[in-house]
């Protein structure tokens, strides 16, 4: 799948899964259930990789 985002939306979707990473971070420090917690640090995996990804895309790059 290929998505374009501007620079606008870029920078808000970074802000907006870096916000919710973190609030993930302490979710997974919270949770008792090892079930629950091994699906927290995929969703954070998966997650971490798209910022990354966007971090170094720019106006008018695709971001796959």
């Amino acid at each position: 799948m290929t998505l374009e985002l501007t620079r606008a939306e870029t920078d808000e979707l970074q802000g907006a899964l870096g916000s919710y990473l973190s609030e993930l971070r302490m979710e997974i420090a919270d949770t008792d259930s090892y079930d629950y917690r091994q699906g927290l640090k995929a969703r954070r995996t998966v997650l971490s990789g798209v910022l990354a990804r966007l971090d170094g895309s720019g106006e008018g790059q695709r971001s796959q």
